[in-house]
């Protein structure tokens, strides 16, 4: 059978991620070549994540009441005109990094609301076209996995090719090619495409909405555990990439595309056990999978690089571990729509995805504190003991293990 808005979803979901992928690369190498200062790429690449993280939080409201499909659709089509400023800043002989710095901001606070009102709309396929929730979210996460591997992998090679402003152009098309999918393909029920606004009480005004999403999540054990869990996570995963992973290749004596190698080993399984997640995972375990992805995710790969220099093991290592930590989205994501009332999945979504995204932007201080204060094998122990603790302390709160019992969605109209 054909699920047609799956299959246009999973598309969006890649053209989408795979965009912002490539801007991630695209613009930092533009401000690198052009301005020849770090500290300005850096600033650049801040100035696009730090809106990113706070619109998705502040965005949530608003899906709720608009509709998510109509939120990811402006927000694609906005994004696709935005990056095409970038190259016509240029060509006017405008261009200069604090030019860009309030374009690519703009360009983040886009992006957050778009990822999450596309996240949004992974529950209501799944009723749609009548999958389990965890084979649809394991379709998307393998779509997304997939996206961001290739987005950095061509935006390298249009880089090299056409240079970063022919490239943006490239990312302009990924966004339209996004909005026209959802505008065209992904067909919702008239119940759900209306949901949003019959369920939204029209006496609130927004700060109440806004704060009603917080006090959900908050008052979930499952939200609530997995916020704190994945806050810490995602900051070491991001310090890993940004920094662990680079000096640990750089003091070991190789070469830099062995940092692109070993990366590319982990991202290659992930997407192997995303895939092999959305056909099995719903009759699996739901405890076992987040555990043990978790410590394949995090600490399994950390104490391999403390403690052996070796390559080929560390690559074979990666590869097995980034298979088990394919299995996490899958089901983490599967549990968390399962407790969302579908009125207040917008700002549910929306606030738990900037709760666990808050610290992402200061894991790179974090891990290059670290090195400097001690050494890269310090680091990366002291890495792994965190994302060890930070994974199992959820447990200890009461009911958070709930998270392993499969439930029903909400119905139209439920509150919390």
């Amino acid at each position: 059978m054909l699920h047609r808005s799956l299959i246009a979803l999973a598309l969006a979901t890649i053209a989408s991620v795979g965009g912002t992928r490539l801007s991630a690369v695209a613009i930092p190498w533009l401000v690198l070549t052009t301005t020849n200062s770090p500290v300005l790429t850096g600033a650049v690449a801040m100035a696009e994540l730090l809106p990113y993280v706070v619109a998705q939080f502040l965005a949530g409201p608003y899906i709720d009441r608009l509709g998510a499909r109509k939120i990811a659709i402006f927000c694609d089509l906005l994004s696709c005109l935005l990056v095409l400023c970038i190259p016509l800043l240029f060509a006017i002989g405008l261009f200069s990094v604090w030019v860009l710095i309030p374009v690519v901001a703009l360009l983040g606070m886009l992006r957050g609301p778009s990822d999450i009102s596309k996240r949004s709309l992974v529950p209501i396929v799944a009723r749609a076209e009548k999958i389990s929730l965890e084979r649809v979210t394991g379709i998307l996460g393998t779509s997304d996995r997939l996206a961001a591997t290739l987005g950095v992998a061509v935006a390298g090679v249009l880089i090299a090719a056409v240079g970063p402003i022919l490239a943006l152009f490239v990312n302009a098309a990924t966004f339209l090619l996004s909005a026209l999918l959802l505008i065209f393909a992904v067909v919702l029920p008239k119940d759900e495409a209306h949901a949003p606004a019959q369920g939204m009480k029209p006496r609130q005004n927004y700060l109440t909405e806004l704060a009603s999403g917080v006090k959900v999540v908050a008052g979930s054990p499952v939200y609530l555990g997995f916020a704190g869990m994945m806050v810490v996570t995602n900051m070491l995963d991001h310090a890993y990439g940004a920094v662990m992973l680079p000096v640990w290749v750089r003091e070991n004596g190789y070469d830099v595309s062995w940092m692109g190698i070993l990366l590319a080993c982990f991202s290659s399984a992930a997407i192997l056990g995303a895939a092999v997640a959305s056909i099995y995972a719903e009759k699996l375990p739901r405890k076992p999978i987040v555990i043990i992805g978790f410590m394949m995710a995090g600490p399994v790969p950390f104490l391999a690089l403390a403690l052996s220099p070796s390559i080929w093991f560390t690559m074979g290592l990666l590869f097995v571990c980034g298979f088990g930590g394919g299995f996490l989205n899958p089901v983490i994501s599967a549990a968390l729509f399962e407790r969302v009332p579908r009125n207040y999945m917008g700002r549910m979504v929306a606030t738990f995805t900037a709760m666990t995204y808050a610290l992402m932007p200061f894991g790179g201080l974090f891990a290059g504190s670290l090195v400097e204060l001690s050494s890269i094998r310090d680091t990366l122990i002291i890495a792994a003991i965190l994302y060890g603790l930070a994974v199992l302390l959820p447990f200890l709160i009461p009911g958070f293990s709930e998270f392993a019992k499969r439930r029903t969605m909400e119905p139209m109209g439920a509150t919390p």
